[in-house]
């Protein structure tokens, strides 16, 4: 049962919201301003990364600006593909 994250396109404001069954059709609405207008969001992540070596080096961000507003992509440290 995945929580989806969304960002209401009135106020801002950001909000979860359980799915159950992807089939089921929900009636979301922000909680703050009752907008039906808002966009899902990727979810922030926690997480501690390390070397073992004592150092500590997390994740790099780069913001940018996009159609949509601003953009933010993160370099997560750790074997890539």
């Amino acid at each position: 049962m995945p929580i989806y994250e969304f960002k209401c396109s009135k106020c801002q404001e950001f909000f979860e919201s359980l799915v159950i069954n992807n089939n089921d059709e929900a009636e979301l609405q922000c909680p703050k301003c009752n907008s039906k207008e808002f966009e899902r969001v990727l979810s922030v992540t926690n997480f501690a990364t390390g070397n073992g070596t004592g150092g500590n080096q997390g994740p790099a961000a780069t913001t940018r600006n996009c159609s949509s507003g601003s953009c933010t992509t993160y370099d997560i440290p750790g074997p890539t593909r």
